[in-house]
């Protein structure tokens, strides 16, 4: 997996971040980070608090109505614009020299989701045919195709602003210091399982869901570093969730936009936790697509 001979693209990432190459930019700068994200959600939820009534609140939260997963998944600009803050102040660099060169990575993104579309169309094709048990329709189609536009560009939001904080700023800021990819694809990587380790939610599935995310962000990281650009980890992480939040969704947490959800939530010890097992194999055949696009 980690070829620092295939990696040469990622320079034109990291070579701005080198002239501040020093850990406390970018301690303080993640610092930034937090503390704008933190401000703006706190705000946000609490003109939403003042709006709607305290029954719903917790429902609103959990993202289980249309407006309530537009609204979070949404709100992750914040954490973009504290990004885009936090690299201008501690290391002098745009949002775009995160994101790299812009057509490229325009062209990277569209190329790299297309082949993905193509491929889930033809595993959709292939049997298994069911999850187990009937899905549950969440939303009536012609209710959900009018709200697919929007609620694509709320995931696409939300993928990005996680893509620029772990596979850009801080990928790109740790390699700007040190050599190993061991160092700059592993510590963003954890993190990033770190954030989405939530046994309150997941109970026994907690800890593969997280090896899942370590996984994922390896795999990501990887292609931004083969690419140059982030388009290409845009492209599978958005692809991942309009699967996972836009069509089959799971009950527990941000399923108001899905077409369908699961008859089973994240902590289910059995069907769910084999169909993990399978979504591992589909994320590595997703990554070997996306790495022959990035080739040509």
């Amino acid at each position: 997996m980690i070829e620092p001979a295939a990696y040469a693209a990622h320079e034109h990432l990291v070579r701005d971040a080198r002239a501040r190459p020093d850990l406390w930019r970018l301690l303080v700068g993640l610092v930034i980070v937090c503390a704008l994200y933190l401000a703006a959600n706190t705000v946000l939820f609490a003109v939403i608090g003042a709006l709607i009534p305290p029954s719903k609140a917790q429902g609103f939260l959990r993202g289980t109505s249309p407006l309530a997963t537009f609204v979070l998944l949404a709100s992750f600009g914040f954490l973009t614009i504290g990004v885009a803050v936090a690299a201008k102040q501690m290391q002098q660099r745009s949002l775009w020299a995160i994101l790299g060169e812009r057509r490229l990575a325009i062209s990277q993104f569209t190329r790299v989701l297309v082949a993905l579309v193509v491929l889930g169309l033809a595993l959709a094709a292939l049997p298994p045919y069911g999850m187990g048990d009937p899905l549950t329709q969440n939303l009536a189609f012609s209710t959900w195709i009018l709200l697919l536009p929007f609620a694509a560009g709320a995931v696409l939001i939300q993928t990005s602003a996680e893509e620029i904080l772990f596979r850009g700023y801080l990928q790109q800021s740790l390699a700007a210091r040190f050599q190993s990819p061991l160092i700059w694809v592993g510590v963003p990587s954890a993190l990033f399982a770190a954030g989405h380790y939530a046994p309150g939610i997941a109970g026994d599935n907690a800890l593969l869901v997280a090896v899942w995310s370590c996984v994922f962000g390896v795999l990501a990281a990887d292609l931004t570093a083969r690419s140059g650009t982030l388009g290409p980890a845009i492209a599978l992480h958005f692809f991942n969730n309009v699967i996972s939040l836009l069509i089959i969704s799971l009950p527990d947490t941000l399923s108001g936009l899905a077409l369908f959800v699961l008859p089973y939530d994240m902590s289910d010890g059995g069907v769910l936790r084999q169909w993990l097992w399978v979504d591992f194999g589909s994320m590595m055949v997703c990554w070997l697509t996306a790495r022959l696009v990035i080739r040509r």
